[in-house]
């Protein structure tokens, strides 16, 4: 299905009866990386997966968006899809969104799968320090994209420009303000060895909730998915 939400066609998918469980994927993820998840609970809950514009089957926005945007376009999806106060489950960059979202809206419960939310300051590998100081050199600024490139995530060099910089912003937020805001009951599920969200920043992140507890799983950024009968029963005991 199609909606308009902030000028965007948003694509999503709703299903199942019941209360409802909202999904937020991570980025350059969609729908697909949701669903196995969704389709656990749609017998006895209403499901809402969209793909967060940018990726999959949405519009792409059409300037450079931040958490804040993305906050703004979940609020009016929710509205105009009529759910209530859902259970929101998000992954990765979808899990930033939803600690923004549930920071300042009604919700039942969060659970957050890999979502990094604290900016902790690394070492980093000395090409990336070099290239740094060159760039800010007199008559070096050119050098800023060629750095991206050379230096950038994955994610980073898959996006298209607008998209890049979305990214850049959206990484760029701490987010440990509006974690601490968040009343309801939190669940942290993160993998042992993820090395996009590393355990120490779940840690970090348990220490700022109100009500949050963290749950470790054998496996990578994905340990949701790797460890899914295990997901599914420490969710039904949650919910």
């Amino acid at each position: 299905m199609k909606i308009n939400v902030k000028n965007l066609n948003i694509n999503y998918i709703q299903y199942g009866e019941g209360k409802d469980i909202i999904l937020l994927h991570g980025w350059g993820q969609n729908i697909e990386m949701m669903k196995p998840l969704g389709d656990c609970f749609a017998d006895r809950f209403r499901i809402t997966i969209l793909d967060l514009p940018g990726f999959g089957q949405s519009d792409e926005p059409t300037d450079t968006w931040t958490i804040q945007k993305y906050c703004d376009m979940l609020e009016e999806f929710i509205e105009k899809t009529g759910i209530k106060k859902p259970i929101v489950i998000g992954h990765s960059f979808g899990g930033r969104l939803a600690i923004r979202y549930s920071a300042g809206h009604p919700i039942e419960k969060l659970v957050l799968f890999g979502s990094p939310c604290i900016r902790i300051k690394e070492n980093l590998p000395l090409t990336v320090k070099f290239l740094k100081t060159l760039k800010q050199l007199p008559g070096l600024d050119s050098l800023g994209e060629y750095m991206k490139k050379y230096i950038g995530s994955r994610d980073y060099k898959a996006a298209s420009p607008v998209m890049r910089q979305t990214l850049v912003e959206v990484v760029n937020e701490d987010l440990s303000k509006y974690a601490r805001e968040i009343e309801e009951p939190t669940l942290l599920i993160w993998g042992d060895q993820d090395t996009e969200a590393p355990v120490k920043e779940a840690k970090e992140l348990e220490k700022l909730m109100i009500d949050a507890a963290l749950i470790l799983l054998p496996g990578t950024h994905y340990a949701y998915l790797e460890n899914l009968g295990r997901v599914v029963s420490i969710l039904d005991n949650f919910f």
